[in-house]
């Protein structure tokens, strides 16, 4: 299967949620900070509980890039772990002049060997088409985060009326001639969701923003119920993934996406 086949698999199977392993050496249990990799041990055994649940998995670089050339390593192990029929997200955030993103683009497709990449467009097309080059893949393009800070430039009012984040989610679609482009559109941003739903039209979109930042998944769900559409993913990293500092951390975080997933269930039924 290509990326876009995962994902809609995945939605056809009512799973929705992504697990986003942003995982942080400070945060796991005290327990596992004793193992010889503690971040390999505490990925595989999340992986292990959550991978008949999870609609895909998002892996933030600067989670391991911290760790220099072993985060690396850790990235390569970790991808390991998950299934081949699970979408795979490397959220890296690229974009750059044409050589460089060519050099992304092979980095994160090509030696990791992730099914998707978070990519930011704000160098126009030639930073983003090295990427989109590559058919059986995935790009999810950021056009309106969840962060407060969207506000200083993606909601951005231009002389026509019209936001900068409209612009970018424009501009995708008329890029996706391959169909392996999607957008990234916060969850915390449910009315700006809401009123552009006609506009993202078939685009698959990444939301992250459910859980800690304030997103609400029951608001996400319904949106996209309400014009009959799929092709989407929640992200949820810290619900999930640190739901319990005990010892049993993966199997709370199992019990979180079960619970998670009815709700989804629930709302579509």
């Amino acid at each position: 299967m290509n990326a876009l086949q995962k994902l809609e698999a995945a939605n056809n199977s009512n799973k929705f949620i992504c697990v986003g392993l942003d995982t942080d050496i400070n945060k796991i249990p005290e327990s596992i900070r004793k193992e010889s990799n503690p971040i390999i041990e505490f990925n595989s055994r999340i992986i292990e509980a959550t991978k008949k649940y999870a609609a895909a998995y998002k892996i933030n670089f600067a989670f391991y890039e911290t760790e220099g050339a072993n985060g690396f390593k850790n990235i390569e192990e970790t991808l390991k772990f998950i299934p081949q029929d699970v979408l795979t997200i490397g959220d890296a955030k690229r974009g750059d002049i044409g050589n460089t993103s060519k050099m992304y683009a092979s980095a994160v497709f090509d030696s990791f060997g992730f099914d998707s990449i978070t990519l930011h467009p704000y160098m126009g097309f030639d930073s983003v088409s090295p990427f989109i080059e590559y058919e059986n893949k995935l790009n999810f393009i950021l056009a309106l985060t969840s962060n407060p800070g969207s506000n200083d430039f993606e909601k951005l009012r231009l002389a026509d009326g019209s936001y900068v984040f409209q612009k970018v989610i424009s501009a995708v679609k008329n890029w996706n001639n391959k169909n392996n482009c999607g957008i990234v559109f916060g969850a915390t941003k449910i009315e700006d969701l809401k009123e552009n739903l006609q506009l993202i039209s078939d685009l698959p979109v990444l939301l992250p923003g459910v859980g800690a930042q304030g997103g609400k998944l029951d608001e996400v769900v319904t949106a996209f119920k309400e014009i009959n559409r799929k092709r989407y993913l929640v992200n949820v990293s810290r619900a999930i993934i640190y739901k319990d500092s005990s010892d049993n951390f993966d199997l709370s975080a199992a019990e979180e996406i079960i619970n998670l997933n009815k709700q989804v269930s629930n709302l579509l039924s």
